[in-house]
């Protein structure tokens, strides 16, 4: 099958550079970036193809994204529109949709399909899995089933919609709450209150919230204040809540204790299923308890932990832990990890790690067993135990020296260790046998 053409202006950074995982294993990718010799170094690392020039990008792509600052979406747009390929595409991936849809419908040329999208996640996200992506076409021809079949393969939640409802979604679930947030950070800022100190009194619930404000106000800020300022719904949201801080302030100082009861209680129920808010947040607050718990019992045992941003695999005997750091000994190698930014592996896949990247041991094995043993019934219970990774039969021997009741069996065996090779000499003595 021959790969199409994926190019993406802007794959140098945030997002775009995100999508070239996803998309180079399946497309030929090309790039482009504002700074050529970081494009260039990000493309070598990645191993895709770096252009220099958009409208060059354009006019090879079978599909172009558009992964630009939201400010200069619609530039980019009407800048590569007379340059694209009869029967392409093109995608945006900016989280205001109102305007690269409208601009789209207008410049781009009636052989050029576009979906304008909306991939509702950061650029540190690892998997598509369940995360959402919004696609506002306004019209569907004939690349839109296989984009969104792709997606769909992807395990992704799509969302169909116009950029106008996407917009006011958007109001609610980005401008308002990365506005609250930043807000109370400013507060908490303004207060001059070290974060760091408060961590003696928190609550796990306090925590959570904590690690929300931070990774939002930690975003790109010139990103966030386009978000706030180029979504058409964004002064009516911040309106409404300055109002609704000012009237709670003003209920609160005035002592009305039935007129804030009132107000939370309005509140609470246009919050819809708190049952299901109460179920997932125990999720997040079980979830943080027990891998701290699981790390605790396991000091002195080997764990493999995994980065879950850069996605590299530490496997060591771990040391130490306290509420922030894990110490993991390899060797004479320590490394100290933030456990914030670790995942703990299952068993089967710190197993499977240890199968790919540490050197196996193979070693030949003769035992002499009683003439009827069943070598089938050998290796597979060699096999039972996850070390021993295989076991060959290399000769069979009945002949002088052995008694005729008896046979000489060779086996090759390929383990992890020595140790588990040492294991094997046990359940064969445990068939019956005498090691040779």
């Amino acid at each position: 099958m021959i790969k199409m053409n994926v190019g993406i202006i802007g794959g140098s950074d945030g997002l775009g550079k995100t999508l070239i995982y996803y998309f180079r294993d399946k497309f030929d990718v090309y790039i482009t970036g504002r700074d050529h010799k970081k494009g260039r170094q990000v493309a070598d690392e990645l191993n895709v193809n770096y252009i220099e020039s958009n409208e060059g990008l354009a006019n090879i792509s079978d599909i172009l994204v558009i992964s630009v600052p939201i400010q200069h979406t619609c530039d980019v747009i009407r800048e590569v529109a007379p340059f694209m390929k009869s029967g392409s595409l093109m995608v945006d991936v900016t989280s205001v949709k109102e305007g690269p849809t409208k601009t789209m419908g207008e410049v781009l040329p009636e052989n050029v399909e576009y979906i304008p999208t909306h991939p509702v996640f950061g650029p540190r996200t690892t998997r598509l899995d369940n995360q959402v992506i919004v696609l506002t076409a306004d019209k569907k021809g004939k690349w839109y089933r296989k984009v969104y079949d792709y997606l769909a393969s992807k395990n992704m939640r799509i969302i169909e919609t116009s950029a106008e409802k996407h917009d006011f979604m958007m109001s609610i679930v980005q401008v308002l709450t990365h506005f609250s947030f930043i807000s109370t950070a400013s507060a908490i800022e303004k207060l001059r209150v070290n974060i760091s100190e408060t961590e003696d009194y928190e609550s796990p619930i306090y925590n959570l919230m904590i690690d929300m404000i931070a990774r939002i106000v930690s975003q790109n800020p010139y990103l966030t204040y386009n978000i706030q300022s180029m979504n058409t719904n964004g002064d009516k949201i911040r309106n409404a809540f300055a109002e609704a801080v000012l009237e709670l302030r003003d209920v609160i100082n005035s002592g009305n204790e039935d007129e804030f009861i009132d107000i939370a209680i309005r509140a609470t129920k246009n919050m819809g299923d708190i049952t299901n808010a109460l179920g997932r947040s125990d999720k997040a607050i079980g979830a943080l308890s027990y891998e701290y718990s699981y790390l605790n019992d396991s000091i002195g045992e080997e764990v493999g932990l995994k980065h879950i941003y850069s996605g590299k695999i530490h496997v060591g005997i771990l040391e130490s832990i306290d509420g922030k750091t894990a110490v993991l000994k390899d060797g004479n190698k320590v490394k100290k990890l933030r456990i914030a930014n670790i995942r703990i592996l299952l068993p089967e896949e710190l197993h499977q790690w240890k199968i790919e990247n540490q050197k196996t041991v193979t070693k030949s094995i003769s035992c002499v067993f009683p003439k009827n043993v069943n070598i089938g019934i050998i290796q597979k219970t060699v096999l039972m135990h996850e070390n021993l990774l295989n076991i060959r039969l290399t000769d069979a021997y009945n002949g002088p020296q052995i008694d005729e009741n008896s046979i000489s069996l060779t086996f090759e065996i390929t383990a992890l260790t020595k140790d588990d090779i040492d294991q094997v000499k046990v359940l064969f003595t445990g068939f019956g046998g005498i090691i040779r």
